[in-house]
């Protein structure tokens, strides 16, 4: 295979080889949580609030996902473009072995626990019967996920974005075709209702993670992985968590307010989540530029600073952010345009509509500030310069989110329109500090 070499020649057309596949790859990846909920939509609005309330516990239980990610993009990231290709390798299969052990054991902890925080969210008994269902069997196969993530993760870091994207393929067309039987059932076999749609994106998932462990293992990469490198290595293994573990507070910090902000929104009835829960689910499509974007220029930092390139790095990362803000403009006009039809896709009831349409309608146009907050975000990951995103991130959400939400919840009316305006100032906040923070240049010299 040809290799791309992310430290030499043009800035754009390295940006967009390494991004539109990992654009491709992150919509399929999402579009696995909009195939579940376009099928668990015709099981009523209670199903519906069920699978956005477990979306948002299973959040909560996977912030070393984004931790063992973060640390392993900026080691191997960083490694390839020092041509240390071994050591990317050993990084991949340590990474790997902390995606086991953490996916299983946060698996464990959520299906013990499902049914206690589902009712801390304020569920009602009908969806708290739906969810608890959901749960215990997405928890049960939560590692799956783990696994292909940080798969993937290691080869977009490696500069190899298209095969994580046949992985995803691969992925959602299983998902496909086993949401419909598994939910409604085939013949004499009788639906599972919403465990048949978590049934089906496990088995999905667990076969991609087999696929990209395979390629990993056959050498036909940048990286090779072998059976001894799977052995414990405490001390790579902290090298990897060193740089993580500011990533998985800040993921951490992110998924107790995505529960707290649910908590809010339930306080408005289950219309109102239900209404949330798509909203979210359209919106994070379309955010997946931004993290194709910011995944790609997490690369480019890490490879460039591996390779002594540091102004090389800046440059791809102020790229990548005006590619995203000038499609983000575009996406608010769009959807602020279309709203109520866009809600209607996954439920037709009146309210859910109406409220749905309006956080939308409020919302979107400041996503452009997400250009500034998720590409430079993702970019000083890629340089390990994790802690400054993660104080940005408490900040945002503890210091203006959650108290605005509360407050504009009871000033507002209704009380909904004061939530999204509370996640906007959110929104332009974090933009801003974090592009301050990276035109301090500061991540340029951060070692890993």
């Amino acid at each position: 295979m040809r290799k791309t070499d992310l430290t030499d020649g043009h800035i754009l057309r390295s940006l967009a080889r390494l991004a539109t596949p990992m654009l491709v790859a992150a919509v399929l990846q999402n579009t696995q949580n909009l195939i579940d909920l376009f099928w668990v939509g015709n099981l009523g609005s209670d199903a519906v609030a069920s699978v956005a309330m477990s979306g948002t516990i299973l959040m909560v239980l996977f912030p070393m996902l984004m931790g063992i990610s973060t640390g392993t993009v900026a080691l191997v990231s960083r490694a390839v473009g020092a041509r240390r290709l071994a050591e990317a390798s050993a990084v991949t299969s340590q990474s790997l072995l902390l995606a086991l052990v953490l996916g299983g054991l946060s698996g464990l902890v959520g299906w013990l626990f499902c049914g206690p925080l589902l009712d801390l969210l304020g569920a009602d008994p009908a969806v708290a019967a739906h969810g608890s269902a959901y749960l215990k069997i997405a928890m049960a196969g939560s590692f799956t996920v783990f696994v292909l993530f940080i798969g993937n993760g290691a080869l977009q870091a490696a500069g190899d974005t298209v095969t994580p994207m046949r992985v995803m393929a691969a992925a959602n067309l299983l998902n496909i075709v086993l949401d419909p039987i598994f939910i409604f059932g085939l013949g004499p076999f009788g639906g599972l209702g919403v465990r048949g749609a978590a049934l089906a994106t496990v088995l999905s998932q667990a076969t991609a993670a087999s696929i990209s462990l395979r390629i990993l293992f056959s050498g036909r990469k940048h990286l090779h992985l072998r059976l001894p490198q799977w052995k414990p290595h405490p001390a790579l293994a902290w090298r990897i968590l060193r740089v993580g573990i500011p990533g998985s507070a800040q993921m951490l910090s992110r998924s107790l307010m995505s529960a707290v902000m649910m908590r809010i929104v339930a306080l408005s009835g289950m219309t109102a989540v239900a209404a949330y829960g798509v909203g979210l689910r359209f919106h994070m499509m379309i955010l997946m530029p931004a993290f194709a974007l910011g995944g790609a220029a997490a690369t480019m930092v890490g490879q460039n600073l591996g390779a002594k390139k540091p102004d090389r790095a800046n440059h791809a990362a102020w790229l990548a952010t005006g590619i995203d803000a000038a499609f983000m403009a575009v996406a608010a006009i769009v959807i602020v345009a279309f709203a109520p039809a866009i809600i209607r896709v996954f439920n037709s009831e009146e309210d859910v509509v109406r409220i749905g349409s309006n956080y939308l309608r409020t919302v979107s146009p400041f996503y452009v500030f997400a250009a500034l907050g998720i590409v430079l975000g993702r970019a000083l990951n890629g340089a390990g310069d994790t802690v400054a995103p993660m104080v940005i991130t408490i900040i945002t959400l503890w210091v203006f989110q959650v108290p605005l939400a509360i407050l504009f919840s009871h000033v507002w009316q209704p009380a909904t329109q004061g939530i999204w305006w509370a996640m906007v100032v959110a929104f332009v906040v974090q933009g801003v500090l974090v592009a301050a923070w990276h035109l301090t240049g500061r991540w340029k010299k951060k070692r890993v």
